[in-house]
């Protein structure tokens, strides 16, 4: 067993409880408002889903010459989405202005497509986080599968890319290596469940994401609990056992950006729900706010849950944390476009957080998300949005928190800079049915 980190005082796993659950309902401090396709798409030979942000080690978004970094997965646009994810590839874009996006390209790869160094891990690559440390890049991800594979599997380890560095002259910003590659953390079976263990749903362990607090470094990531055949947890449902997503947590003793041990995990949802995708923290007036993202689909039976952004609090890195607004729910899409918006990022902006997400099925009600291979494929390709959905404003009060205004699609500005008056300003959200940027 590792060692605590030092100065932390250990309080966990803290659980997400079915009873927390009960609560799950939408409210008008918790749906956002339907949205629509942008007028310009940021590039439109790509699909662009999971999305996230250069940032430094203090958390913030980092500006290298005026300009902001997001990296996402990414996939050709005449790709179906469903098809997306079998050939993610991580890409860069950068802005001046947070508002405006350009194409940089494959963040392991040059201008001709040729590979930078040594070759990713995986088959394809999976979301994770970025850092801009002393000049250089470090790209973490999500390797899936295996490098070569004729047929897909569904491996996941904790990986990294190391050794790009930054160029602004010609008035563009280029990402370009050599890359150096390395596995950073695999499940280790007792803490974190391994493939071999899991049954059921697909396992998870992946979404790595760096996180710095009172100078220790960590790594946050999706994964899930062990839990064996003849457990007594969920009353001995073994249904609802096959529903154990954690968030994990692992420690770099000595500060390096590569190099972690597993913990124990902040949080686990056993009998509630199989994942917490994308976790990271944000923290603010002294508390840790501690997000994820998760799909309807992978609730326990007798749970109804939403696509939606969740979230937890605590007083301290290592909990114990508390579901926000007493469910976890913080931000979801509104009944009659349950599946507009997912992948939600949550970051700090003075008075206020913001959260961004990609747009994902517009013009679509049906149940389930599994619906959407029941349409026809032009009909898939025109319903899914593949690009950033608007910026949602968010106010927090210690454990409470609610939806106070939107952005324009993809809008990522930094904390120095002015937001306008909320939309939701002096109107009556209940009889919304679109969004001001």
């Amino acid at each position: 067993m590792t060692e605590t980190p030092p100065g932390q005082t250990v309080t966990r796993p803290s659980a997400w409880t079915r009873a927390a659950t009960d609560g799950l309902s939408r409210s008008d401090n918790t749906v956002s408002p339907i949205i629509y396709p942008p007028e310009e798409s940021i590039d439109p030979d790509l699909h662009l889903w999971d999305t996230w942000f250069l940032r430094t080690r203090d958390g913030s978004i980092a500006e290298i010459d005026g300009y902001r970094v997001i990296l996402a997965l990414t996939s050709s646009s005449d790709l179906l989405p469903g098809k997306r994810h079998d050939v993610a590839t991580i890409r860069y874009f950068y802005s001046s202005d947070g508002r405006n996006w350009e194409t940089g390209g494959e963040i392991f790869a040059d201008a001709s497509g040729s590979i930078e160094g040594e070759q990713p891990f995986g088959s394809r690559q999976w979301a994770g986080s970025a850092l801009y440390d002393n000049g250089t890049v470090y790209a973490y991800y999500t390797a899936s599968g295996e490098r070569g594979e004729d047929e897909l599997t569904y491996t996941q380890r904790l990986a990294v890319g190391y050794g790009g560095t930054i160029d602004t002259s010609d008035e563009r910003l280029e990402i370009t290596g050599p890359w150096t590659h390395t596995i950073m953390l695999e499940p280790d079976g007792d803490r974190y469940e391994t493939q071999a263990q899991s049954r059921g749903m697909i396992y998870t362990f992946r979404d790595p994401w760096f996180f710095e607090d009172a100078g220790e470094t960590y790594l946050l990531f999706e994964a899930n609990t062990p839990v064996p055949e003849g457990s007594p947890h969920c009353d001995d449902d073994t249904e609802a056992q096959q529903f154990n997503g954690s968030v994990g947590i692992a420690h770099s003793p000595s500060g390096d950006p590569t190099e972690f041990e597993l913990h124990d995990p902040l949080l686990d949802a056993v009998c509630v729900n199989q994942e917490l995708e994308r976790p990271h923290i944000v923290v603010k007036d002294g508390t840790y706010y501690l997000f994820i993202s998760s799909h309807m689909h992978t609730f326990a039976p007798g749970i109804a849950g939403y696509d939606a952004l969740y979230g937890f609090a605590s007083d301290s890195l290592f909990g114990p944390y508390e579901p926000l607004n007493e469910s976890g729910l913080v931000l979801t899409n509104p009944e009659n476009a349950p599946f507009q918006s997912y992948s939600w990022l949550v970051y700090d902006h003075g008075d206020e957080l913001l959260v961004n997400s990609f747009f994902n099925y517009f013009d679509f009600d049906r149940p389930s998300l599994d619906d959407v291979a029941l349409l026809s494929e032009s009909e898939q390709m025109r319903r899914f949005g593949g690009a950033p959905a608007p910026t949602i404003r968010l106010a927090v009060d210690e454990y409470a928190t609610k939806i106070t205004g939107v952005l324009a699609h993809g809008h990522l500005p930094l904390p120095t800079e002015p937001l306008p008056e909320s939309p939701f300003s002096g109107r009556d959200r209940d009889r919304r049915d679109g969004y001001l940027s």
